[in-house]
């Protein structure tokens, strides 16, 4: 290790020379790319994190380009997974620190497997149901996490909280169920760079807390903040649910699989196909398609707009069709275009 690369950090008292080693010994896994995740990720990468694992589903856009501080236009335009382009960038920003891209979604399927060995995890998703995943891995002990932290933004508003199994609630006990309706989003409502980069930045600081003086250090309260009214608070976590399905009655359902739709709404107009699981020749589909439009394809993703519809498909056959909330047509233009 490069003791000029991190002095500054180690010369912080409480973290020191034993904090910064056992942070180098570490392996974190970061569940989402984009706002938070790419913030997050990156440090970690400069703090000295050893082994930092990136899972994401999708790929650069442009309109990523406002808020998601690893990515460039040119990651855009050659349609890069987002995983694969953190990993790129990271690489040139701290040789020492092992990346390990993963493309993949994150479902009850696959869970243990993208978590195995993994100390912690920063939760840089955008829904609830990878959120409610990633909680049942914590406290099913399948994974031995020292804890996740939840992280969330929209518009100006953010909230951040620590969970770790055995010292705090988890989260059903916060939130027993999804919420029911429609919830703003970044599509529909917005969101400031500066919001998502400051709870980002809460985030890894608990992470290097947790890192280098341990679980205990973990504090169980929340944080909110509105950059735009200026307004930050910190309150009590709500105590452990004697009743929580999750962490009292340990039934876990959505690790399990038995809560997963197999297809489900991505974004504002946009369908997740997540229900195969099956090896895609992107190269042989390219070559099928081309027939119909023109395509995008590298070996991370394929891309094509279809009427009005553009369909992407990923390797281990999952796919988002965006121009519809229609999980009928969406599963109609799979079926015709890729196959049953």
């Amino acid at each position: 290790m490069t003791g000029d690369r991190y002095s500054r950090q180690i010369r912080f008292a409480p973290l020191g020379e034993g904090g910064q080693e056992r942070i180098r010994r570490a392996s974190v896994a970061i569940v989402g790319c984009g706002a938070l995740g790419s913030v997050q990720a990156e440090l970690l990468a400069r703090a000295g994190v050893g082994r930092l694992r990136l899972i994401d589903r999708d790929f650069v856009e442009l309109s990523n380009l406002q808020r998601q501080f690893l990515f460039e236009e040119s990651d855009a335009r050659e349609g890069l997974p987002k995983a694969a382009a953190a990993a790129r960038r990271l690489a040139r920003v701290n040789c020492e620190v092992i990346l390990e891209p993963r493309v993949a979604d994150l479902a009850a399927s696959n869970a243990l497997e993208l978590l195995e060995g993994i100390d912690l995890v920063l939760d840089g998703s955008d829904n609830f149901e990878t959120r409610y995943l990633l909680n049942d891995v914590a406290f099913s002990g399948n994974v031995a996490l020292l804890a996740w932290i939840y992280g969330a933004a929209v518009g100006s508003y953010g909230l951040k909280w620590a969970i770790a199994p055995g010292r705090t609630a988890c989260f059903r006990c916060l939130y027993p169920d999804p919420p029911a309706g429609a919830q703003p989003t970044c599509e529909t409502s917005g969101v400031l760079a500066p919001v998502t980069a400051a709870i980002a930045s809460l985030q890894a600081a608990d992470a290097l807390k947790i890192l280098a003086a341990g679980v205990e250090s973990v504090d169980g309260r929340l944080t909110t903040m509105d950059v735009w009214s200026g307004e930050i608070r910190q309150v009590d976590a709500p105590g452990r649910d004697p009743d929580c399905l999750c962490c009292a009655r340990r039934e876990f359902v959505w690790l399990d699989g038995s809560r997963r739709a197999p297809i489900s709404l991505c974004g504002r107009n946009a369908v997740q196909i997540h229900e195969r699981s099956r090896p895609i020749d992107l190269r042989d589909l390219a070559v099928r398609l081309q027939r119909f439009a023109p395509v995008r394809s590298n070996e991370f993703a394929l891309r094509v707009a279809l009427d009005r519809y553009e369909l992407t498909v990923f390797p281990d056959g999952r796919a988002i069709v965006k121009g519809t909330s229609d999980t009928g047509i969406a599963r109609s233009l799979y079926a015709r275009y890729v196959g049953a």
